[in-house]
């Protein structure tokens, strides 16, 4: 006798198309809007709290250490800026994951720096977060998928129809080679600063060409890859309806 009861059957899993890593990339890239939808570049960065936040241990790391030029001060004052940070975050009622984001880094810094006894390692991760960073978007131009193209495409309603179009295409290439440089920069600057042991000036151009010179990036790649104005409006309309 068979069973009568029939049981649901589950919803067959398959695996995201291009077009769906796409947009998920741009949804969670931490790129903010305005309500017009054009980019919010202190809003992505954090507002000022977030500008404060990301230079002030830094600041304090290259002031104490500079005025007394002992490591051990310098690198607990520097963490514990950062635990001020991160409480204040939660009190808030921030998410974990923002809270701990910028303490992990200052602390991940001070190991480098205390395992080594060198203030200037302090800087060295930086190195290697830039190179990561660097390749990531070099590699997305190489497989044609400049990564402003998706996170800039998906903000403009876009979506991937940008790869269609030849000079779209090229516009947020150039965008993306524009972050590059932001990141490769800061290497071409700080690292002959670490070879020479010249710990203030590394430190200033680390803070200078940290989040500012980010900032500044992001909105010229924005500017440069606008679109047409008439192209422009037919996506804000299509995103309206």
């Amino acid at each position: 006798m068979s069973d009568s009861t029939s049981t649901p059957s589950e919803p067959e899993e398959h695996d995201p198309t291009a077009e769906e890593i796409a947009a998920r990339i741009g949804a969670n890239a931490g790129i903010e809007r305005r309500e017009d939808g054009q980019i919010d570049v202190l809003k992505t960065i954090g507002g000022v709290r977030g500008l404060v936040e990301s230079l002030l241990p830094g600041l304090v790391f290259l002031v104490i250490f500079t005025l007394i030029q002992q490591l051990n001060p310098a690198l607990i004052a520097s963490v514990a800026v950062a635990v001020g940070f991160t409480v204040a975050r939660l009190v808030r009622k921030g998410t974990l994951a923002q809270a701990l984001t910028g303490l992990v880094g200052v602390v991940i810094c001070a190991i480098f720096s205390r395992v080594t006894g060198e203030a200037k390692d302090y800087y060295v991760p930086g190195f290697y977060t830039n190179i990561a960073y660097g390749a990531a978007l070099i590699i997305s131009i190489v497989v044609r998928w400049p990564l402003m193209g998706v996170i800039f495409g998906f903000i403009r309603s876009e979506n991937t129809s940008w790869r269609t179009d030849k000079v779209r295409a090229r516009q947020y290439t150039w965008a993306t080679w524009i972050v590059v440089g932001v990141f490769f920069a800061r290497l071409l600057v700080q690292v002959p600063l670490y070879f020479a042991d010249n710990i203030p000036a590394l430190g200033a151009a680390r803070l200078a060409m940290g989040v500012p010179l980010y900032a500044a990036g992001l909105w010229i790649a924005w500017m440069i890859s606008r679109p047409m104005k008439s192209v422009e409006t037919s996506s804000q309309i299509g995103s309206s309806s």
